[in-house]
């Protein structure tokens, strides 16, 4: 993943910046899977992977192939920025339990509860179902209108630019 996320940095055509960038989700997918978290795997390579690099290649499609560059001086703060805030993300992370500790603060609060009682509570046998259709039902309420949202937006944007040509040729065939 590393050596993919500096290849997205370092390539300059925008189609091999989307392949890669589907090849990341798709790797990440699989990372949650070794952890076990299949679901998220499962919508990490739908979204990730699968819309996101349609919506992106359709994007393409009406624009170019190449990254215009920018000078010197508009990069050298974003990547100052992005260091800092990398910084700030890795500092939250380091007084976080050990990957699978059984005895960090998560495995104690809910889970026990969710395991042991939604069955009864819910009525679903798969703990996963009840979990995300019961107990966070407003979570995935939210995450499916960003989703919804988000989606609206390419398709507004990929519209603007059929209008904009669709325009342009009637005014073109109006002077001929």
């Amino acid at each position: 993943m590393l050596l993919t996320a500096f290849a997205i940095i370092r390539i300059r055509n925008l189609f091999s910046v989307v392949i890669l960038t589907g090849l990341f989700s798709l790797l990440a997918a699989a990372i949650y899977i070794l952890m076990d978290a299949v679901d998220v795997a499962f919508t990490e390579a739908a979204v990730g992977a699968g819309v996101s690099t349609v919506l992106m290649l359709g994007t393409l499609a009406l624009t170019t192939n190449d990254e215009k560059t920018t000078s010197k001086s508009r990069a050298v703060p974003a990547a100052i920025l992005s260091i800092i805030t990398g910084a700030v993300l890795i500092y939250g992370t380091l007084d976080m339990p050990n990957y699978g500790d059984a005895k960090a603060p998560i495995h104690q609060h809910v889970a026990p509860r969710y395991l042991n009682q939604s069955a009864q509570e819910i009525g679903l046998p798969n703990v996963v179902t009840s979990v995300l259709a019961s107990y966070r039902s407003y979570d995935t309420l939210g995450e499916t209108f960003v989703i919804f949202t988000a989606a609206m937006g390419v398709l507004a944007i990929i519209g603007r630019g059929r209008r904009r040509r669709k325009k342009e040729n009637v005014e073109r065939e109006a002077k001929a």
